[in-house]
């Protein structure tokens, strides 16, 4: 079999079983597991030897026209180089990591097939992104992953909370993605191809017209479908959806595709400089936001949710100092603990058998209940937190590096202030995430929450799963750096000295801060009642009335309760903490902006439609109305009427002829 077929099979395969779980979901429920699992098990094999045959090497490249268009055609096209035979593992690995721990974490759901179903649909076409080698079918896959992610994420759609968080998925997305096909079709028109090979090969050549205008308007979708600022509101939202859904979507799918795409389209970006500041700007400030952000959440999955808006903003900002090897790696390193780190937080919420345990609060004695969980969030979480030898250490640090080269005067293909805006962000942000994921681990694991009922252990098929992931956060990053540059652009990814020095002093010290901050406020809690108003005789701005707090945090269940008083979150932010914990208010900044304008429009037209509109409506059918009132009325059926109207009429006429034959 030919390397073009098996790369084919490796999409198709997730798309055919999706088809027949939703076939077969009532009728032959026994089929509903197998149909799930092995399709995308299926596409990492061949993904795997489809990577084998690659090598690293030449891209394979394949296309049949699909459509004649009458100016710019549609190929169904294949490229696939080194980075797209990586990230299609990745996909696969992670897509079938989620479908095995779903069925035990789902095993009682009685939409279990649909959910199935849509997960596979969802890898198909992320697949279909990383392996299309033409602009318009990559975003029919775009598109795809956009609808799956509002059915998937609106799976509880009993709950307001989903149903609201996966309209709020939908929507912020394509406002991103308007623009995103907008600058796709300026794009093939400059090139006189939607083929990327084609495509980058007009870049080269200076034959793009309006590169600055294109990137920007790319930019857009990326920021969309990446949850970068200012488009990434709707991904902590998005939590309301099962637990294994966030863990696709944040690891291997939505979020990677701006990212992937991004990369693979670089040179497109890197012929605008004004294009690259702005995306290193952005990554900038999505890094320390949501830093900030993730500090301040009281639900697990709202951490995450943040923490992955972080890391994403680590390989945009790769990207924004010319980096794409660098930044393909850290997406690969973040998609094995990223995957690892939301199903062991569905493992503690399962054990508790309500999405309410979710609060971090509200935790106490997780570590003896569900030692799986722990050991492996634990080697999740310093993976994150960059700690070496953890695959976090080496990706982030790729990163750093680059980075540091381009700020120091290093040639490159972004502006040096690119440079030292994304590296003094980045340094930030490294002790921000270990701050967070320290305080995560001591809440969730050392917390003194309420004890929830116990509902046994975990199905084995969830407990695998965790021991899986744990081996390529463990393990990842020291094998790959040393082997990626191949795959990727030959530049090394090894860590330099002094950005490893600054990054993992930088992550020790903000671990520290975060530990040495719980301990001064559990000593205080300790002497104050769960929800009382306390304030410390200094002043700690961490001990605030829990009401206030709890005003900030999402109305899962009795999430919303207050939390517990020892948080070195609030000690640590201090007026920040507010802010930080309700997102620095951009929803309410975009309510205002938008959503108010939008609706106050709308009752304007609704009004002008309803009193204008209708009434001269109304009047129309009026007039014809009496006419037809008086005429039926002249209807009497009395001969002597109708004679005697007639006789007048004749007489008006007559007197009228005689007095126009006078005047002439």
């Amino acid at each position: 079999m030919t390397t073009t077929t098996l790369a084919a099979l490796v999409p198709l395969l997730p798309f055919l079983g999706a088809v027949a779980g939703l076939l077969l979901g009532r009728t032959a429920p026994g089929f509903v597991r197998p149909l799930a699992v092995l399709p995308p098990l299926a596409s990492l094999v061949l993904a795997a030897l489809v990577a084998a045959r690659q090598g690293g090497g030449r891209a394979i490249d394949a296309y049949t026209l699909l459509t004649p268009t009458g100016s710019v055609p549609v190929d169904l096209a294949l490229h696939i180089d080194g980075f797209a035979a990586l990230v299609a593992i990745l996909v696969a690995f992670v897509a079938t990591c989620v479908q095995i721990y779903s069925t035990g974490y789902l095993r009682d759901d009685p939409r279990y097939p649909s959910y199935a179903a849509l997960v596979s649909l969802f890898t198909s076409a992320m697949l279909l992104v990383v392996y299309s080698g033409d602009l318009i079918v990559l975003l029919v896959g775009w598109e795809v992953m956009g609808i799956c992610s509002y059915f998937l994420v609106g799976h509880y759609w009993g709950t307001p909370e989903a149903r609201a968080a996966s309209l709020k998925a939908f929507l912020v997305t394509k406002l991103g993605d308007v623009p995103f096909l907008i600058g796709l079709f300026a794009l093939g028109t400059d090139a006189g191809s939607f083929r990327i090979t084609r495509v980058l090969g007009a870049v080269a050549s200076g034959g793009l017209d309006h590169p600055t205008l294109i990137a920007l308007l790319l930019l857009a979708g990326v920021a969309g479908k990446s949850a970068q600022f200012p488009l990434h509101t709707w991904l902590p939202d998005a939590m309301a959806g099962p637990t294994p859904v966030s863990a696709l979507i944040h690891a291997a799918t939505m979020v990677a595709a701006g990212v992937y795409f991004t990369a693979r389209l670089l040179p497109v970006f890197e012929a605008s400089a004004a294009a690259m500041t702005v995306l290193a700007v952005m990554a900038a400030v999505t890094m320390v936001g949501s830093g900030l952000a993730a500090l301040a959440q009281d639900d697990i999955k709202r951490v995450l949710a943040y923490s992955t808006i972080g890391q994403l903003g680590y390989m945009t900002g790769a990207l924004a100092v010319g980096d794409r090897g660098a930044a393909v790696f850290h997406l690969l390193s973040h998609g094995a603990f990223k995957a690892l780190l939301f199903l062991a937080a569905g493992a503690v919420i399962h054990a508790a058998g309500t999405n309410s345990l979710a609060a971090m609060s509200r935790m106490s004695h997780l570590r003896d209940r569900v030692p799986d969980a722990f050991w492996t969030m634990t080697v999740a979480l310093l993976a994150l937190a960059a700690i070496p030898p953890f695959s976090g250490f080496f990706s982030k640090e790729s990163v750093l590096g680059a980075a540091e080269r381009l700020a120091t005067g290093h040639p490159g293909p972004a502006p040096g202030a690119a440079g030292w805006i994304v590296l003094v962000a980045a340094l930030a942000t490294a002790l921000l995430t270990a701050a967070y994921a320290t305080r995560l681990w001591l809440l969730a694991f050392r917390g003194r929450g309420a004890e929830a009922p116990d509902h046994g252990r975990q199905p084995l098929t969830m407990t695998v799963v965790l021991w899986v992931l744990a081996v390529p956060s463990l393990a990842f990053g020291a094998l790959a750096y040393r082997a990626l540059p191949g795959w990727f652009d030959g530049a090394s990814l090894a860590p330099t000295l002094l950005t490893s020095i600054l990054g993992t002093g930088l992550a020790v010290v903000g671990g520290l801060l975060a530990y040495g901050a719980w301990q001064r406020t559990s000593a205080l809690a300790a002497r104050v009642p769960l929800g009382a108003v306390a304030a410390h005789p200094e002043g700690d701005a961490g001990l605030v009335e829990a009401e206030a707090i709890a005003a900030h945090e999402p109305a899962y269940g009795d999430i919303a309760e207050a939390p517990d008083p020892a948080d070195p979150g609030r000690l640590l932010l201090g007026p920040l903490y507010g802010p930080a914990a309700s997102g620095f208010h951009l929803d309410a900044v975009y309510s205002a902006l938008f959503v108010r304008p939008v609706l106050g429009a709308a009752s304007l037209v609704r009004f002008l439609d309803r009193e204008v509109v209708d009434t001269y409506v109304r009047g129309a059918a009026a007039l014809p109305r009496l006419l037809g009132a008086a005429v039926r009325r002249a209807q009497t059926g009395n001969v002597q009427t109708y004679v005697s109207a007639l006789l007048a009429g004749t007489v008006v006429l007559t007197v009228a002829v005689l007095l126009v034959a006078s005047g002439a």
